[in-house]
C-alpha cells in the first residue's frame, strides 16, 4: 500500500500557498513552497517540478528531508533546488515552512550591499536583519541553483537565525513557523522591497527601529492578523477568471485585478 501524502485540509493549504503567492507576484513559473510533514518532522510536502500557479494536489510530493529521496507522491521530477528546503528543516528544527523566490524587487538588495530592513510596519515581518548568501563564496562558478546538500547547508548556515536571507544574483527564502506565516512574510518582503525602493529615490528614508520591529512583528503574526490576510488573498485566488498564466506583478494589472 502506498504511504499517503498527508491529510487533505494539509494538502488543500499546500495548493492554495502556491496560487496565493503565484497570484501576488512573488513567485512566477519559477520558487517554489514547501511545508514541513505535521506528522512526520524527517519529510517534507512540496510540489513536482511545476509552476505554482498550476499545482493540485495531483502534483505533489513527500519528500525526505535527509536527502530529497521522494516517499510518496507524483513520481514527476522534483524541482532542482529541493536541497534549499531539507538543508533549512535539517538546520531549524522551528520552520515548519520554506518559500523560496525570484522577486525581483530583492534582488537589487542582493547584489549591491544595500541591506535590506523594514520600511514599513508590514515589512517588519522580515525581522531587523536579513542577510545575503552568495554561492560563488565556498562552490565558484554555478549555474546559481541550489542543487546539493552542500550548498544547500551553505545557505542555511547563512540564513542562521533570521527569518529571510537573499541570494545574490538569484532570489531569496522565507522560513517561518507555519505556512501562512511563510505566505505572509514572503508576500510583505517583497511590498517591502519595492517601498524601500521607491523611498531611497526620494531621499534617505527612515527605516522602522529594531524595536518597532519587535513590536509591530508581534502584531502582525497575531492569529487574528494572519488569518484576516489569508482569506483576503484566498478571495483574490477564487474570484480571478481563469486564463493564461500571469506573470509578474506590474501596478497596472493590481489595478485592474482589484476592480
Amino acid at each position: 500500500m502506498a504511504e499517503p501524502l498527508a491529510a487533505p485540509e494539509t494538502l488543500d493549504e499546500l495548493v492554495l500557498a502556491n496560487h496565493i503567492l503565484a497570484h501576488e507576484g512573488v513567485l512566477d513559473g519559477f520558487g517554489h513552497v514547501s511545508l514541513r510533514h505535521p506528522e512526520e518532522p524527517g519529510h517534507s510536502l512540496i510540489s513536482c517540478s511545476l509552476s505554482p500557479e498550476n499545482v493540485s494536489k495531483a502534483d505533489l510530493q513527500r519528500l525526505a528531508v535527509v536527502d530529497g529521496r521522494r516517499i510518496a507522491g507524483t513520481d514527476r521530477p522534483s524541482y532542482a533546488e529541493v536541497s534549499i528546503h531539507g538543508a533549512i528543516y535539517r538546520a531549524r528544527p522551528d520552520v515548519m515552512a520554506v518559500v523560496h523566490d525570484h522577486s525581483s524587487s530583492i534582488i537589487p538588495f542582493g547584489v549591491t550591499g544595500a541591506p535590506l530592513r523594514p520600511t514599513y510596519h508590514m515589512g517588519s515581518v522580515i525581522g531587523t536583519t536579513v542577510p545575503v548568501w552568495d554561492i560563488a563564496d565556498e562552490f565558484g562558478v554555478t549555474d546559481m541553483l541550489v542543487r546539493t546538500n552542500a550548498q544547500g547547508d551553505s545557505l542555511a548556515r547563512r540564513l542562521g537565525p533570521h527569518r529571510v536571507t537573499l541570494m545574490r544574483g538569484h532570489g531569496g527564502v522565507v522560513v517561518a513557523a507555519g505556512l501562512r506565516e511563510a505566505v505572509f512574510t514572503a508576500v510583505y518582503l517583497e511590498r517591502n522591497a519595492e517601498i524601500t525602493l521607491a523611498s531611497r529615490a526620494l531621499g534617505p528614508a527612515k527605516e522602522l527601529s529594531d524595536a518597532e520591529v519587535v513590536a509591530a512583528m508581534a502584531t502582525l503574526l497575531q492569529p487574528l492578523s494572519q488569518e484576516r490576510a489569508w482569506q483576503y488573498w484566498r478571495t483574490r485566488v477564487e474570484r480571478t477568471p481563469a486564463g493564461p498564466p500571469r506573470s509578474g506583478r506590474p501596478q497596472s494589472d493590481r489595478a485592474a485585478r482589484d476592480q
